[in-house]
């Protein structure tokens, strides 16, 4: 069954370590398309998906589970005269990474003042509506009428870039030793709904085949709340748009559903890779059963074969008539350079390729050569 999922199809990312070169970037499709359905292990993505490319490796040495930043993004070089004040409200997903591009970004101008406030991608759009943001970290794409309620006070649409590659991940306890789970298995333990088409409420692990004393043992949930961007993305791919159980325990950030998840031997939870600790582990999935399971590699989160992999992004207000003032677009460029993208990896996400920084920069109207303004 193909999902939609946040990465368009790719060539085999051995392929692209062979020829070492950049395929053409994606083109995305529209916020409305609904989740195809078709047989697996090929799996179509949905709207605004990632990955046009894999990142072409630094080093062709590099094993293809590793991540590796692609070649060809060049490094920041410092501009003359950048001094003021941003501030970031958002997605708690990107919290961490929002943290190293600032630190980073303040090493190379320490007159800037930057704030970051995470606290749901929901509360991205209406900070860049009144203007109390400059930046809107989202780990979902913007809702239809998040646009429209921009797009009514500004007169044209908000602008996105794409800052890294997100493996969501299901998280258990470490010494869970469940092997794979399949997307209607995740679904029907996740979800009062059932819409994945599994014919049974799954409610221990041994509903999943587990055996001993996993067998009897209710399966706990954890989850995100609905403010989350997380929770969002969650519900439409992997709840296929069905309703949350009320026996989820909703957390605040994405951090305390790991460590909801590490302090409760038969839990459940899903978080972003970047959050991922030596306390838990992320499942494998496949997307029905008897089809082939995938971990939450690099490879399979740029391959789309990791069925819940996604891009994150950041939202902007930018008048297409005008060009982004220069605080601003020197934090983008930033944080899609050499430098920024390192701290993608640090913060525990993938890099994007050199091919979707392009066409995000060209769409921003800004210069992706580093050192052009």
């Amino acid at each position: 069954m193909k999902l939609k999922l946040a990465l368009l199809p790719l060539p085999l990312l051995a392929l692209l370590l062979a020829c070492n070169r950049t395929p053409s970037p994606p083109q995305e499709a529209a916020a409305s398309v609904a989740p195809p359905i078709a047989p697996a292990p090929t799996v179509v993505p949905p709207a605004d998906a990632p990955a046009a490319a894999a990142p072409q490796p630094a080093s062709t040495g590099a094993s293809p589970a590793a991540v590796a930043l692609d070649a060809t993004i060049p490094e920041y070089k410092p501009a003359s005269g950048i001094t003021g004040q941003l501030k970031s409200i958002g997605s708690d997903t990107l919290n961490n990474e929002m943290t190293l591009w600032a630190e980073g970004f303040k090493g190379q101008y320490p007159n800037v003042k930057i704030e970051i406030e995470g606290k749901g991608s929901s509360t991205a759009p209406p900070a860049l509506v009144e203007g109390t943001s400059q930046f809107g970290p989202m780990s979902r794409p913007m809702k239809a009428k998040e646009i429209e309620a921009f797009e009514s006070k500004y007169g044209y649409k908000p602008s996105k870039f794409r800052v890294a590659v997100d493996s969501l991940a299901v998280y258990v306890h470490k010494d869970n030793p469940i092997a794979c789970l399949t997307l209607p298995q995740v679904d029907a333990i996740f979800s009062k709904s059932r819409k994945g088409g599994e014919s049974k409420d799954l409610k221990t692990w041994g509903d999943v085949g587990m055996t001993g004393e996993w067998a009897s043992k209710p399966i706990s949930l954890y989850g995100r709340n609905s403010a989350s961007g997380t929770y969002g993305y969650f519900k439409e791919v992997a709840l296929f748009d069905g309703d949350y159980k009320d026996e989820v325990k909703e957390q605040p950030g994405s951090s305390t559903v790991v460590q909801g998840v590490a302090s409760d031997k038969f839990a459940i939870g899903y978080s972003g890779i970047g959050y991922k600790t030596a306390d838990v582990r992320a499942v494998p999935l496949a997307v029905k059963a008897g089809g082939k399971c995938y971990d939450t590699s690099p490879a399979n989160a740029y391959s789309g074969e990791y069925p819940i992999a996604r891009f994150l992004y950041i939202y902007v207000n930018k008048n297409p008539n005008q060009p982004l003032d220069p605080l601003r677009r020197e934090f983008i460029k930033y944080a899609l350079s050499k430098q920024g993208q390192t701290e993608t990896i640090k913060g525990g996400y993938y890099p994007i390729a050199n091919a979707v920084r392009e066409e995000d920069l060209k769409a921003l109207a800004v210069p992706a050569a580093i050192g052009k303004n």
